[in-house]
């Protein structure tokens, strides 16, 4: 009970904490954004003292160990994949080119109106 109670409260922090960007309107922009951060720090510190908030820690802990072992592409296969789709698209946008024109010429033949 006590633990729905601390999540309630973590929701009223973040609602407060938007409430006050739009409440401090006439103020900076840097200062509302500061007061939604502020709301959602809050509500992360409660939210972390519940059960469901250490799984959540353990599974962000997780996930960053799984980042860690992803073996990222090097420079160059990043560069050469990026132009193969470049071509790719090109080729792709001159083939509907023809079929669009090839299309709107036959709408116009079909209509009696050119060609």
């Amino acid at each position: 009970m006590f633990n729905k109670i601390k999540i309630l409260v973590a929701f009223l922090l973040l609602v407060a904490g938007v409430a006050g960007f739009y409440f401090l309107a006439d103020k900076p922009t840097v200062v509302r954004v500061l007061a939604v951060l502020a709301g959602l720090v809050a509500a992360i510190a409660v939210l972390w003292t519940t059960p469901a908030g250490q799984h959540a820690l353990v599974f962000v802990g997780e996930a960053a160990a799984e980042a860690r072992k992803v073996v990222w592409p090097t420079r160059k296969d990043t560069v050469q994949t990026t132009l193969v789709v470049f071509v790719l698209v090109v080729i792709m946008a001159a083939f509907l080119a023809v079929v669009d024109i090839g299309f709107a010429y036959m709408v116009k033949w079909l209509m009696g109106r050119g060609a």
